[in-house]
């Protein structure tokens, strides 16, 4: 069954909303140099990772300019896992994931599939996303999925689908990527950085509950284990 990540959270309310429907993991938007309604102080998301509850996945999702500022981060929140935006290189990711405990993963654009291989060694997951011009995802926008899927099925590590996703068309992007995971924001919102509880039970009912082209429930890859809690 795939994982579910509600990204984005900025009160301990919508942190109660996530767990309450069931998601896996959540996320936690700070330091990152572009316009969100999501993005809290990283001393706002240290005290949000902190107040998770058991068994979901604290993620720190950041675009920090250098693996220095991106380890300090990690120090700082101590999140289970660690989201990076950027264009870092293999070698800067690998020397992130040595310095950090947290898992490490990395988004890459849907457009560029051979960035995704060539990361891929060198941290626990990688998320496909639709990046604007600044390098940034959150963009509600979805992108080829199946081009996507071809990502999926030649990559070792696990891969995470962000991109436009809403409770309506999560379960045919399960179908079609089958992805490890997937991630979603502004899709189950009803305002700017607020959280619809109705939207992230539906969001992750009808992701769990997705079933792949021969009509079998979706089952976890064998990779999965790199970035589970």
């Amino acid at each position: 069954m795939v994982r579910v990540k509600i990204c984005g959270v900025t009160s301990e309310s919508d942190l109660r909303t996530v767990e309450a429907a069931g998601a896996d993991a959540f996320g936690v938007i700070a330091d990152v140099p572009v316009e969100t309604p999501r993005e809290v102080s990283t001393e706002r998301a240290a005290e949000l990772v902190d107040a998770a509850p058991p068994f979901i996945t604290a993620t720190l999702v950041t675009m920090p300019e250098t693996p220095e500022e991106a380890i300090s981060a990690a120090e700082l929140v101590a999140p289970d896992v660690l989201q990076l935006h950027g264009d870092f290189s293999a070698e800067e990711l690998r020397s992130i994931r040595d310095a950090v405990t947290a898992d490490l993963v990395a988004v890459v654009d849907a457009a560029k599939a051979d960035r995704a291989r060539s990361v891929a060694p060198a941290v626990d997951a990688v998320l496909v996303d639709s990046i604007d011009d600044a390098g940034a995802g959150g963009t509600g926008e979805t992108h080829d999925w199946a081009a996507t899927a071809e990502v999926v099925a030649t990559l070792d590590v696990p891969v995470i689908l962000a991109g436009g996703l809403t409770p309506d068309n999560v379960a045919e992007a399960v179908s079609t990527v089958r992805p490890f995971a997937v991630d979603v924001a502004s899709g189950v919102e009803r305002s700017g950085g607020v959280k619809d509880a109705e939207a992230v039970r539906a969001f992750v009912a009808n992701a769990s509950g997705a079933v792949d082209s021969s009509g079998s429930e979706e089952s976890d890859p064998a990779a999965a284990e790199g970035v589970s809690s």
